[in-house]
């Protein structure tokens, strides 16, 4: 059964995939980790990946691999590493942003200080690096090269989108249009947690570059829509179920398209004010202004105008992959990948 553009079939199928993905890529993740030593670095990179997440980075990897026909023991590795790399970025995420909460506890820098938090960020990526160079021995070293190629190209827009976000948050730029977060976000967000799994899933399943990038535009608007409900639930979420300090996006002064739109519909005194509070660090916003800004946001409308745009979004990535698998059998990780982009702007944390 194939789901009509827009319309969703619920999330339990959904949920029960990405937990025996996120469980089978775990169990290697956990397992394959150093013994803990007595700096205890590695009980702490343990940390992040122990906590409740949702595996959707390599549950895309391999979804996308046996949906293809693939073997995804072949892709266990890079799934591995995928799912390694996310959670180094969380924890340099929460160095730079001054976070506190992550999946429901302390953040590493706000519990352990911003030295060890970097180091063990730093260790994290190194145990990703030695999952991709495992790939040598299940895939061949042609393969496992053009996998570590793929990591280097995610790497590269990860961290050329997250310098366009730190870049606005110190310069306080404040006449920002849609084109402009979509671009951020795509490479900041799109491209390592939706476009270079599904990328690479491919990659194992065929054994050779072809057209990979046919999964581009999926995983394009897939997460796209994945950071813009991540972006709502940061307003009106339950911190209970989010995992992370309600309003922390205001606290750290980031784009969103909720801001951008309200940006673009406020008076000329709402705008001065909103600049004026933006232009502040952190440690310089105090209670009252994040809740008058929550307060703004929440009481102009941008934030619905903004979920229908992220529903949008999930109808265009449905049709692209309806196109990207047109030619593979029904399956149930076909229909898991149809179906993800409703779960991603329906879910609640």
């Amino acid at each position: 059964m194939t789901a009509e553009p827009g319309v969703g079939l619920g999330p339990s199928a959904v949920e029960s995939v990405l937990a025996r993905y996120r469980d089978l890529t775990m169990a290697r993740l956990l397992s394959e980790i150093p013994d803990s030593t007595e700096d205890e670095l590695y009980s702490l990179v343990r940390d992040y990946p122990s906590r409740s997440g949702k595996g959707l980075r390599p549950a895309l990897c391999l979804a996308v691999c046996r949906a293809l026909g693939g073997d995804i023991e072949k892709a266990i590795d890079s799934a591995v590493a995928i799912e390694l790399t996310h959670n180094a970025f969380l924890i340099l995420d929460d160095v730079q942003d001054g976070s506190e909460m992550r999946r429901g506890a302390p953040t590493l820098p706000a519990q352990y200080g911003l030295g060890v938090a970097v180091n063990v960020g730093s260790a994290t990526n190194l145990l990703a690096l030695q999952h991709l160079m495992a790939n040598r021995w299940a895939l061949g070293p042609s393969l496992a090269w053009a996998i570590l190629q793929e990591s280097a190209l995610m790497m590269r827009h990860s961290l050329e989108g997250q310098a366009i976000e730190v870049g606005w948050i110190r310069n306080n730029v404040c006449d920002l249009v849609d084109d402009d977060y979509y671009r951020m976000c795509m490479k900041k967000s799109s491209w390592y947690t939706c476009i270079h799994p599904c990328r690479v899933g491919a990659l194992v399943a065929e054994g050779k570059h072809r057209a990979t990038d046919r999964f581009d535009r999926y995983g394009c608007y897939l997460g796209a829509a994945f950071q813009i409900q991540d972006d709502l639930l940061n307003l009106t979420g339950h911190c209970s179920r989010y995992g992370k300090e309600i309003s922390g996006d205001l606290w750290e002064g980031k784009r969103t398209l909720v801001l951008i739109e309200y940006m673009r519909r406020c008076t000329a005194a709402q705008r001065a004010q909103m600049e004026r509070f933006l232009g502040r660090t952190r440690a310089a916003r105090t209670e009252d202004e994040v809740q008058w800004v929550r307060d703004e946001l929440l009481a102009s409308g941008c934030v619905e105008t903004v979920r229908a745009r992220a529903r949008a979004l999930a109808d265009e990535a449905h049709l692209e992959a309806r196109k990207a698998f047109d030619d593979n059998p029904d399956s149930e990780d076909k229909q898991f990948l149809l179906e993800l982009p409703f779960y991603m702007v329906e879910r609640d944390s």
